[in-house]
């Protein structure tokens, strides 16, 4: 095992794969780790199909994206008994899932997300160590020299060093523990100007997390598990800002705030092929079991499946009374509790169509998780800590309200792109959904250059955004896009012996570094189209 490399990448989620692929493409060494046993993050060990942009399926993400993508339905297609109709289709949506064009299940994106790896392993240039986390870093003059790595199998620690280190972590951590100035919860709104910041900086606020977990559903059958240990509180539990108890089928309605109600019906009888993905129209997210279905019997031939397989990542089990940055052990134990009591639940007080409470045939799938009891192996972190950067990307660049439909922030530095809606889940200072039109945006270099460390990148969510803006920054594609970025940018570095911020603040070396990205399919630039 290399106990040095070029690059180190800390946290093998989207941006982590991807800035380790994008290195490696590079010719340089790399050594990535990973805290649980599955690469992938959001899309695998936090078992959340992708959240995109309408666009996704013409343009608006990278080169290697579109491959991952494309893949993905590769397998379908390959392994899967797809019925005729659905094996034609160039743009399959395994699970006809409203949230996106493309829900699947985690497993299969972990079988790719290997598979894409799989060659830089054997050519000796890649080495993973899953079940590693960091522990502390040493810095000194400007520099990460080194990182401890705690093995979670048997306690041993390994020191590690490499000429860039890249945080992808779920939380930054690596800024916390190498002293790399960031920020956390919400900035005061003098700091930026941003209309919806509050009047004091609250750096506990912070957006909710969720465990999720898959279900399928059985008539007939009893898979009730037992009661969990905290049901009776959050069966009782009624936020003030909710229309009634958090386990029920009514909620706000993300965008206007008004109370809604949710329908629940398992495997629905209605051909899942007729099923639209387009968020700019419709969140979908009204009617749960389709809002992220994963599986879709009806795509396959008759009797190759008995249940579709939807995804558990409700406003009924978002989790936002403990911060989860700084107390993390306390705050999942809660938040596993709370998914653990909307399944039990659901399995036996929810309301049913005919009038009856309870669908006891409702089964949690460990098999779709790879965990024991069912529940994601991890949870679902929407905000991290965020980069003190050269450049900050505020509300005032991306809020269809501050720039109109068709503006948007346009930087010399651009290195990719991104589109979704300013989109916070109720956080932890108690604050109700806060979900705002925005337009499609770039990512600019100077988000991902901190202002004082040379030798650190952010590889994932912890970029320069505030905490408004990382609700549109958070989603898988742009996650992918700045890791690919990040991992790109240190192999540069390291082959031209120039350090970032020479790279982001220099024409003559930024342009060397864009034809790079241009020639590996990062798309810079929108095209004309409208923000929603």
């Amino acid at each position: 095992m290399l106990s040095e490399a070029d690059i180190l990448v800390v946290g093998g989620g989207l941006g982590g794969v991807a800035a380790a692929l994008a290195a490696c493409r590079a010719g340089r060494s790399v050594v990535l780790t990973e805290e649980t046993d599955w690469v992938g993050g959001q899309l695998t060990s936090q078992a959340v199909p992708p959240d995109e942009h309408p666009w996704v399926e013409r343009f608006g993400t990278t080169a290697s994206y579109r491959r991952l993508r494309e893949e993905i339905r590769r397998y379908y297609r390959h392994w899967y008994p797809l019925r005729a109709e659905a094996l034609a289709l160039t743009d399959l949506n395994p699970g006809a899932g409203r949230v996106s064009k493309l829900c699947h299940e985690p497993r299969v994106a972990l079988a790719v997300l290997e598979g894409m790896l799989a060659p830089h392993r054997a050519a000796g240039r890649l080495t993973v160590l899953t079940e590693h986390r960091p522990v502390s870093a040493e810095s000194d003059d400007d520099v990460v020299r080194a990182v401890t790595l705690e093995d979670l199998r048997d306690g041993t620690r390994r020191t590690l060093t490499a000429r860039y280190v890249l945080d992808a972590t779920e939380t930054g951590e690596l800024l916390h523990l190498a002293g790399v100035e960031h920020a956390n919860g919400a900035e005061a709104r003098a700091e930026f100007d941003e209309p919806h910041a509050p009047d004091q900086a609250q750096p506990l606020n912070q957006q909710g997390i969720t465990v999720c977990f898959a279900l399928s559903h059985h008539e007939g059958e009893d898979h009730t598990i037992d009661r969990p240990a905290d049901f009776g509180f959050w069966r009782g539990y009624q936020p003030s800002f909710w229309p009634g108890p958090l386990l029920g089928f009514a909620a706000p309605d993300p965008r206007t705030l008004e109370p809604l109600p949710r329908t629940f019906v398992p495997n629905p009888d209605p051909d899942p092929l007729g099923v639209s993905a387009d968020q700019s129209a419709d969140a979908g997210d009204k009617e749960l079991w389709g809002f992220r279905r994963i599986l879709a019997r009806k795509l396959h031939a008759p009797g190759a499946f008995d249940s579709d397989i939807t995804l558990v990542n409700w406003p009924l089990n978002d989790y936002w009374l403990k911060p989860y940055i700084g107390q993390e052990a306390e705050a999942l134990g809660e938040a596993r509790q709370l998914s653990l009591s909307l399944l039990y639940w659901l399995q036996t007080e929810a309301p049913r169509p005919d009038g009856g409470t309870g669908f006891p045939g409702l089964r949690i799938r460990p098999d779709v998780t790879g965990t024991t009891d069912g529940l994601a192996k991890a949870a679902y972190v929407r905000e991290s800590r965020r980069i003190k950067a050269v450049t900050t990307v505020t509300e005032h660049d991306v809020a269809i309200d501050a720039v109109g439909p068709y503006g948007g922030t346009r930087y010399r530095d651009s290195v990719g792109v991104g589109a979704y809606r300013i989109d916070l889940h109720p956080s932890t200072g108690g604050d109700n959904y806060i979900d705002i039109g925005s337009v499609p945006f770039e990512i600019p270099l100077g988000a991902l250059v901190p202002r004082r460390v040379r030798n650190l990148l952010p590889a994932g969510k912890n970029i320069g955004t505030t905490h408004l803006t990382n609700g549109c920054y958070r989603l898988h594609p742009v996650e992918w896009n700045v890791g690919e970025v990040a991992g790109a940018l240190a192999a540069h570095c390291v082959a031209e012996d120039v350090e970032p911020h020479q790279v982001q603040a220099e024409d003559r070396r930024f342009g060397e570094f864009a034809r790079l990205l241009d020639r590996d399919g990062v798309q810079r630039r929108w095209p004309d189209v409208r923000g929603y």
